[in-house]
């Protein structure tokens, strides 16, 4: 496969990615109680609508189509921000759930355009890599500011009384028995014994 055509697969990924934080950015904003949280996913929406028209002009310089690809890993990491909005945490450390879920939302998108960007410089498509390239800056103030915006939530989460064991949900036994079997398949590579020095 050559390589304008991984970049477009990944610029198809990225589209995706972007169109569904397009429906759950709201639900992030919705369900944080922090103002600042709030302000911030509600202005990285309209950032995010900005950036599907960019991929848009992407694909008109490539003439190509944006659709056609659905983002399995930007669908995985949205329903990991969905669980942190159903945990039963309150106060700063729902937040603080919500802060990680966002973080890893935009280091997702954060190492897409970097991919995208890499290849084509590699094509010599110097429009295309403007286009991303704001994107990509877009991104990653995102995710500054959404740091600097957990700093103190995070130190009055840290204050916070642990919360009483609840029994596991089937959700969570679900989820517990798939990381178990994660380790258990991951355990022969880890060995000291097949560790190359």
């Amino acid at each position: 496969m050559a390589l304008k055509s991984v970049l477009i697969d990944e610029l198809r990924d990225m589209y995706s990615a972007e169109n569904q934080l397009v429906k759950a950015l709201p639900k992030l904003a919705k369900g944080s109680k922090n103002p600042k949280l709030k302000s911030i996913f509600t202005a990285h929406l309209a950032e995010t609508k900005g950036q599907i028209e960019r991929l848009k002009r992407v694909f008109t310089e490539l003439g190509e189509k944006p659709t056609g690809q659905h983002c399995n890993g930007m669908e995985g990491v949205i329903e990991e921000g969905k669980e942190a909005l159903e945990k039963d945490e309150e106060g700063s450390s729902f937040e603080a759930g919500l802060i990680g879920a966002a973080l890893r939302t935009e280091h997702y998108e954060i190492a897409g355009y970097e991919a995208c960007i890499s290849m084509a410089t590699a094509l010599a498509l110097p429009k295309i890599v403007k286009l991303l390239n704001s994107n990509l800056k877009e991104e990653l103030a995102a995710a500054k500011k959404i740091t600097a915006a957990g700093v103190p939530i995070l130190k009055l989460s840290a204050k916070e009384p642990e919360a009483p064991k609840t029994p596991k949900t089937g959700k969570e036994k679900y989820s517990a028995k798939k990381s178990e079997e994660d380790e258990a398949k991951a355990a022969p590579e880890l060995s000291p014994s097949t560790a190359t020095s």
